[in-house]
């Protein structure tokens, strides 16, 4: 009986048993630690839902497409009855030269904890279109009724009166009545003198218009040759779409320009009816980036919580081994809890403040819950100590990490190699065997 109670004793004092215990806690706790990446993923949710209401009620981001001469035709066929059937369609014509200056003014709009970036901007739209002998098969062509086209995503962003001009003669534009055109939502300007009376002509047009949106700006290019010019006081602009531009940041702001040829494009010069469904391919712009995006730094910190747990319950698992002082395994649960809580803490605070200052409190927080707790486990000030030391290196290095997007990875796995290679060195000389050697059983 007495060697069985010996037994007992030995196996709860088993360090293969003890660290089975540990391993199966950190795997446990890796459930709130998911929990948490769920909560981050739902304020993200929230936080997109509550921009795009407010952009909604100022207006989208904004693509701009224009302008197109659009000249009705007429095509004759005849019939298997020797009728002859008439069909109405439209050719669409490109400028032969397209010149955008843009000039941006981002504001940030705060709703609640929430933040979107708005803009305004004065666009100043300018080139020139040449109308070639064109000829269609059994087709009459309506000069006279040639009209321009001109597309916006979101009308609601044009905020007066659009000034344009053909040969320097002022027009009014109008809405086309159609929701969306092939182009996106339309302007029309139709000359009511007939200025496209013939082909073989070569016009100039001007057009200045105030439009507002949100995060970002776009840009098609339908002429033949098209140059853009954006230019805005915002510190971190982020170039969108299949062209680059040359481009230059300062403490002012941005400055960013393309050189479109038709060579480039995928664009034709000219097509029939909606042919075109969409330009998408051909888009590019700019985008004002949200530079301080808490959630996703939040969700990139969460994922080391397996690493933080597992490093703080070897340190507890070395000292345990080496001081002989017993850890019970609920108080490595509630320093795993902790250890979790963590996360928690910092995407609540960082709702409320930056990021980097949310990130220095509750790890302030945690390290000294956890190092109060620990001593009262320890009994002793330098093992505290160690064990506070190692949770601000931690802490630290997640920090850096998180800071160095490009190189993260690398910095991680250099990092975590660096750990493992410490731990096992001082692990080189515990006897694994030593406490769990049994004495044999009595005759």
């Amino acid at each position: 009986m007495e060697t069985k109670m010996k037994k007992a004793e030995k196996l709860s004092q088993s360090i293969t048993l003890k660290a089975v215990i540990v391993a199966v806690l950190t795997l446990l706790l890796l459930i709130p630690g998911i929990m948490v990446q769920d909560i981050i993923r739902e304020r993200q949710y929230r936080s997109v839902e509550t921009i795009e209401k407010i952009n909604a009620k100022w207006s989208h981001s904004q693509t701009l497409c224009a302008p197109v001469l659009s000249v009705p035709f007429t095509t004759s066929n005849k019939m298997a009855d020797d009728k002859i059937k008439y069909e109405q369609h439209t050719l669409n014509i490109t400028p032969e030269t397209l010149n955008i200056e843009t000039e941006l003014y981002p504001e940030e709009r705060h709703y609640g904890i929430y933040k979107t970036i708005l803009y305004k901007s004065d666009i100043d739209m300018s080139g020139t279109f040449e109308l070639k002998d064109i000829k269609i098969a059994n087709s009459v062509i309506h000069w006279d009724q040639a009209y321009i086209r001109m597309g916006f995503s979101d009308l609601r962003g044009i905020t007066s009166t659009v000034s344009f001009k053909l040969n320097n003669q002022p027009y009014e534009a109008e809405t086309s009545g159609v929701y969306e055109g092939s182009l996106g939502k339309e302007l029309l300007v139709a000359p009511g003198d007939s200025l496209f009376k013939t082909s073989n002509k070569k016009f100039s047009f001007n057009c200045k218009l105030n439009l507002r949106g949100s995060a970002n700006i776009n840009f098609i290019p339908l002429g033949k040759t098209t140059n853009v010019h954006v230019a805005g006081a915002w510190n971190a602009p982020g170039y969108v779409g299949n062209f680059s531009p040359e481009t230059t940041l300062s403490s002012a702001g941005f400055d960013a320009t393309w050189n479109i040829l038709h060579y480039n494009r995928s664009i034709p010069d000219i097509w029939e009816d909606n042919n075109m469904n969409s330009f998408h391919d051909s888009t590019f712009g700019v985008n004002l980036v949200n530079t301080v995006d808490h959630y996703q730094q939040n969700m990139r910190s969460a994922k080391y919580a397996f690493m933080f747990i597992a490093l703080t319950f070897v340190v507890f698992f070395f000292v345990e081994i080496r001081t002989k002082k017993k850890i019970h395994p609920i108080q490595y649960l509630l320093v795993g809890i902790a250890l979790v809580l963590f996360y928690s803490l910092l995407l609540s605070i960082s709702e409320q403040l930056s990021f980097g200052l949310a990130y220095l409190i509750a790890s302030v927080a945690i390290i000294g819950l956890i190092t109060a707790y620990t001593h009262s486990i320890f009994k002793n000030k330098p093992q505290t100590a160690t064990l506070t030391l190692i949770l601000c290196l931690l802490y630290v290095f997640l920090y850096v990490v998180l800071q160095l997007e490009d190189i993260a990875l690398l910095i991680g796995s250099i990092g975590l190699f660096i750990i493992l290679g410490i731990i096992m060195y001082f692990s080189r000389k515990i006897n694994w065997y030593k406490q769990e050697e049994l004495p044999e059983a009595e005759e």
